[in-house]
């Protein structure tokens, strides 16, 4: 057992929530409710003239083609195909039932979440990120002179409405065009000013003589003359006007109303009078076009707002849009109502009017995520839309009786859909694979951008920026460097998204300043109401707040405020930051910037063969490694029956035995090593959810990513200048930083116009040597060492055909030569690749050649091995189940075996002979085993039971041997792909990146042998040393305290835990150092590894915990000498992945100009570019030992000639010859 210190004072209870439930939850969702939901919205539907509607039933999925680990292999999608019963009921002319065809219809295959929170598509797993967008609602803002609202739908287009500087109402429906407010309203059937004004505002009879200063309500007429339109002033000449006229009371409304002065300003510029007129202009404006028929414009106008397949709130738009408006909560409907509309209109004029705020849009209550579950939902939506739209056009084109249900559906609209969201989307990304915490914040992700998201180039320094509404529920500190800064966020360790994609936070309640045994999870916006403490507020043993004065948050203030105020308290410090943020120890100590290089820095860290676990870790590592899914934990208590490097079997409970299949050498999608190891002993007793393998980068069940070295902070020789690291020849020798890299090469087999291509170890022109390690079928054999331009897969090509003479077919003939008419296109190792082939794999069609047949063979033998353990397990378990409950009793029946004779007789004992002899005999359910029902029932139950996995075991071997016969599904034209796996040992090298976890990164600049290394008073050798003046400017002082605190726990023997921000205090550390017998300050005086004389200085010292980073020098070395060149500008391809040069440029041009030196600068510009004559020629001048030729015109003049050309100018190259040089 591990000794632990935990230096945390926070002793908190709070379980923290499944860090990947983030994803499992939500696709859970998609599958179980999302699809049924769908179908029963959108169905049924009928045909333009009702003689067929098309009715759901019900959906079902089917079972999966492949498992995870087939689908990787064999570069298929994991997936279960989703099959829909559909009803088609067709009718005849005059509407009378003719008839009705049920029929079940698969529609796609649809992509499954493995239990690790990935899809696996065409062979490669991918992770869907989460989408965080402006939410659905209604929303108010405001510049220098308007003040607008906007109403944003869950699905259709944003409607806008704008009072101006000049104080008039304006409507914008479809984002460009502006049109009078009251002109839409009146389109809506208000047609007078009259019926506006009672929309708004209480009238009111007033006598005349007080209508000063008031707006006239309703028009007042003098028989057929207009004396005063609705929505004028009263002044003193019009009442005088009035009162000559007789009238003595008037309908008014005050003029203190907000928005009153905007409503009859907009009226005087509104040109309309009518319902019809109003929707005239309004059609007109918004399409370009006079509108058919009046209907036509009144429809198209209602639509844009009130229609919800046109226009639809969802389920968040309509609690968003109650909550901003203050409307009943209970009002459900997710279309919007004339009452909502004129709601918004309300509050805009108040808006105006100044009686509250405008929103802020980057608040996080204002902001929702849209999980995978939601992102698939909305793809399955449009292609179920766009099927009942291919269904309503094949229906009006089909007249013929008989029709049926897939004759009208095209089940291909649906799975490309679904297909093109998985591959193409900027939502669906390649997995980073690196290590367990890579691929856990992966899953974990916030992304603005994507579709119906943020662009980069477009998006702002607000909504990067870090905002109040973020704590405990996105991390401030974990998101890229680069132009994605701030636009992809980590979801805090602590959060939860509730169903309207809201993040909430979890706290303590607070009653009367004691923290009560409750907690709640708050959306941003409730947050905002109350005052909560930090977690780290001093309480004493029964939970009361001890200070007189506690510091708090409230909004974006920190009040210091009495206990007595505090309503709430944060559950743990680690909750306002990601997971891998809380791996940092002392990150409260870092700079915000080194903080977050730690953190991606970590997610780069390479899996090494021997990690070690943390001496300061901050107690987040074992949680994430049990979270990640990449070790093997126990499903139930039990005992290890066995264990081996590849399997693990734990008897459970009535001799119930569970099998665990460990992975081996696998490659992730970063070319990392994906292994697991066994951490049980036999007959070891294990409980649920104990850690039973290892997976990579973790160690006991504990995320484990570097090592502890004993590191120093000196210079030394100018080796560390800058950020440069040396490290000890040690760490060599011992295989510290040594990882396992795999790298997979791919062959296909084409069929070609000329014919098939062949594996095989045939190859013309190929000495014996270098086919020494392919096998009989020209495949390398597993366990070769090979390197640069080795053959893995050989293979040759037809090529055209010769005519071959009478003579030679003779000789053909007579001496059996194979034919020489095809080419060498062997799969070769690439350049500075080498290492130990570890697999290989052979997909292939079902054809009769040799090596298809041997694949088959192998395969079905595999098939027959696998399925007979599985019986014979089967049998066993159900053999120790019946042995159990039977043992002891009498028998009730004699029991006879399949031949007839009795193996049991009546009234004997159930003994071990009888259990010995279980699998010879014929078990029948409805046998008469004991005098007692309950037990007969439970025999029942187990033979039942077995019988049923027998048969499944059996319905499965079937599918499997169908697959085979079926051959393996291909690209077209392929005929077979080798796969082969090459396995690299690497270990530290000069150039390879290392780091801390506090953004204290570095590349290895000499390994020093370790007697040169400086070395302790005690004699030990330091493995690294670092440079000082890393830390000051970089201000990530957690190093230095890691250091510290590291020293003392290797000394004392404990792992420290020290968690974020509830972490070990200087003086904690101190203690340490000092009971171990360390100094205080962790400075000791070190000797030089050279001259053993003692340096001026004491030295920091102590252990720190360092990783290897995926960014190797083993992938980045690259050297050409010749190689590809450009089609076009014929001068040499750039980058390592196309084994390009080194560029040449302007400025190096210039270098080499000012040096003089003409020739060097002559070659680099022809025959090392783009001289194609030229470099040919020194290539034949080289091999033959002649003088170098001189260069010729290089491609790139000939291209200038052609643009001056182009311009019409008459440039020709006049060729001089120049006699040659005595």
């Amino acid at each position: 057992m591990r000794n632990i210190i935990n230096f945390s004072k926070n002793k908190s209870t709070f379980k923290m929530p499944h860090l990947l439930e983030v994803q499992l939850e939500s696709y859970d969702q998609f599958i179980n409710k999302s699809i049924k939901k769908i179908f029963n919205e959108l169905f049924p539907i009928s045909n333009i003239h009702n003689r067929y509607q098309l009715v759901f039933n019900s959906c079902r999925f089917g079972t999966a083609k492949y498992s995870v680990n087939e689908a990787i292999e064999k570069g298929a999608t994991y997936g279960v195909p989703l099959k829909v019963s559909f009803r088609l009921v067709s009718k005849d002319e005059d509407g009378e039932l003719h008839d009705v065809t049920e029929q079940e219809i698969y529609l796609c295959d649809m992509p499954l979440m493995t239990h690790r929170g990935t899809f696996v598509i065409n062979g490669v797993e991918r992770v869907v990120v989460n989408q965080i967008h402006r939410s659905p609602g209604v929303y108010f803002s405001e510049t220098e002179n308007t003040s607008s609202t906007m109403i944003i739908p869950y699905r259709g287009q944003w409607v806008e409405f704008i009072i101006d500087r000049l104080n008039t109402f304006h409507a914008i429906l479809d984002r460009r065009r502006k049109l009078l407010g009251t002109m839409f309203i009146r389109s809506l059937g208000f047609e007078t000013n009259e019926e506006i004004i009672k929309l708004f505002y209480p009238v009111k009879q007033i006598n005349l003589k007080r209508a000063l200063n008031y707006f006239c309500a309703e028009s007042i007429y003098d028989g057929e003359s207009l004396l005063l339109p609705a929505g004028e002033l009263y002044d003193e000449a019009t009442i005088e006007l009035l009162d000559h006229k007789g009238i003595k009371k008037v309908s008014v409304i005050d003029s203190h109303e907000p928005g009153v002065t905007i409503l009859t300003n907009t009226f005087k510029k509104d040109r309309t009078s009518s319902k019809e007129e109003a929707a005239k202009k309004i059609y007109t404006l918004l399409r370009s076009m006079a509108p058919p028929t009046l209907d036509i414009a009144v429809v198209y106008i209602k639509n844009i707002l009130f229609d919800p397949n046109h226009f639809n709130l969802g389920d968040v738009g309509r609690f968003k849009f109650n909550m901003r408006l203050g409307i009943d909560e209970r009002a459900t409907k997710t279309y919007l109502t004339i009452d909502d509309l004129f709601q918004v209109f309300h509050k805009l004029f108040q808006f105006a009017n100044k009686e509250f705020s405008a929103d802020d849009i980057d608040h996080l209550s204002n902001r929702r995520v849209r999980r995978v579950g939601e992102l698939l939902e909305t793809q399955f939506r449009l292609a179920i839309t766009q099927l009942i739209q291919n269904v309503k056009e094949r229906a009006s084109l089909m007249n013929e009786s008989g029709l049926s249900p897939q004759d009208l559906i095209n089940p291909r609209l649906v799975s490309n859909i679904i297909n093109k969201f998985f591959t193409t989307s900027q939502l669906s990304q390649f997995m980073e694979q690196t290590n367990p915490i890579s691929e856990m914040t992966h899953k974990r992700r916030i992304s603005s951008l994507g579709l119906g998201g943020l662009k980069r180039q477009t998006a702002g320094f607000e909504v990067r920026d870090v905002h109040y509404s973020h704590y405990s529920r996105i991390c401030p500190i974990e998101t890229p460097e680069g132009p994605n800064i701030g636009l992809i966020s980590s979801l805090a360790s602590h959060a939860k998204i509730d169903k309207h994609g809201f993040i909430l936070a979890p706290y303590w309640v607070v009653k009367n300043s004691k923290i009560m045994n409750e907690f709640v999870y708050l959306r941003a916006d409730e947050e905002d109401r109350y005052t909560i403490a930090q977690a780290n507020t001093p309480i004493d043993s029964h939970g009361k707040i001890i200070s007189d004065r506690v510091l708090c948050r409230r909004k974006d203030a920190f009040p210091m405020v009495s206990p007595k105020e505090v309503e709430l308290m944060d559950v743990s410090p680690e909750q306002v930051f990601s997971p891998t943020a809380s791996l940092i120890p002392f990150l409260e100590h870092n700079d915000a910037d080194r903080a977050l290089m730690g953190s991606n820095m970590q997610r780069q860290a390479v899996p090494l063969i021997q990690p070690d676990l943390p001496l300061v870790g901050t107690g987040m590592e074992e949680r994430i490694a049990k979270n990640s899914g990449t070790i093997l934990l126990a499903e139930e208590d039990g005992k290890i029956f066995y264990v081996d490097s590849r399997k693990i079997v734990v008897e459970a409970s009535k001799g119930v035995k569970k099998r665990y299949q460990l992975s081996k050498f696998l490659r992730s999608n970063q070319n990392t090593c994906i292994h697991q190891k066994p951490t049980v002993q036999l007959n070891q007793k294990i409980k649920k959810g104990a850690v039973l393998a290892d997976g990579y980068a973790t160690k006991d069940g504990v995320l484990a990513l570097g090592k502890n070295t004993l590191v120093a902070f000196m210079p030394l020789l100018g080796f560390n200048f800058e950020d440069a690291i040396i490290v000890s020849e040690k760490l060599l020798k011992d295989d510290t930083f040594t990882s396992i890299h795999i790298l997979e090469f791919d062959c296909e087999v084409r069929e070609t116009k000329l014919g098939p291509e062949e594996v095989t170890r045939d190859i013309p022109g190929i000495s014996d040597f270098l086919l020494k390690d392919l096998d009989e079928n020209g495949i390398i054999r597993v366990g070769a060492h090979v390197g640069p331009d080795d053959i893995l897969v050989g293979k040759i090509t037809p090529k055209g055909e010769t005519e071959l003479t009478p003579e030679e077919r003779l000789m053909r003939a007579v001496f059996a030569e194979k034919a020489t008419n095809v080419r060498d296109t062997s799969s070769r190792v690439e350049p500075g690749v080498e290492g130990i082939v570890i697999d290989r794999t052979i997909l292939t069609r079902r054809t009769t050649d040799e090596l298809a047949m041997h694949v088959e063979t192998e395969r079905k033998h595999k098939i027959q091995e696998e399925f007979s353990a599985l019986h014979d397990e089967i049998l066993t378990v159900r053999n120790n189940l019946l042995k159990h409950v039977l043992s002891g009793h009498v028998v009730a029946s004699s029991i006879r075996n399949e031949k007839g004779k009795i193996i049991s007789r009546k009234g004997s004992t159930y003994d071990d002979n009888f259990f010995d002899d279980l699998n010879a005999i014929k078990i029948i359910a409805d046998n008469k085993f004991t005098n007692t029902t309950k037990i007969d029932n439970e025999v029942e139950k187990i033979v039942i039971d077995g019988e049923e996995k027998l048969l499944q075991v059996i319905a499965d071997k079937k599918m499997e041997e169908d697959k085979l016969l079926r051959g393996d599904e291909l690209p077209h034209g392929v005929l077979k792909i080798v796969k082969v796996f090459i396995a690299q040992k690497r270990r530290i090298a000069i150039g390879d990146k290392m780091a801390g976890r506090h953004g204290n990164k570095g590349v290895v600049a000499k390994i020093l042998p370790e007697e040169n290394m400086p070395f302790l008073p005690d004699g030990t050798p330091i493995d690294i040393v670092l440079n000082p003046l890393g830390v000051p400017s970089r201000m990530n002082v957690g190093q230095v305290l890691e250091t510290h605190l590291g020293w003392a726990a290797n000394k004392l023997k404990f792992y420290a835990i020290s968690p974020i921000f509830d972490g070990a205090t200087v003086a904690e550390i101190k203690e340490k150092l000092k009971k171990a017998n360390l100094p205080e300050d962790g400075q000791i005086k070190l000797r030089d590894g050279r001259s053993g004389l003692m340096f001026d200085s004491p030295i920091t010292v102590g252990y720190m915990y360092m990783l290897k980073l995926i960014h190797m020098v083993d992938e980045k070395i690259h050297a050409r000498s010749t190689g590809p060149y450009s089609l076009i500008t014929q001068q040499p391809l750039g980058g390592k992945a196309q084994f390009g040069g080194q560029r040449l440029g302007e400025m190096e041009v210039w270098a080499l100009e000012a040096y003089g030196a003409a020739y060097t600068l002559q070659e680099m510009l022809t025959v090392k570019s783009d001289d194609v004559e030229g470099r040919a020629a020194m290539y034949e001048a080289l091999i033959r030992g002649k003088n170098p030729p001189k260069p010729r015109a290089p491609a790139s003049f000939n291209v200038l000639l052609k643009e001056l050309q182009g311009l019409c100018f008459n440039v020709t190259l006049e060729k001089k010859e120049v006699p040659d040089e005595k």
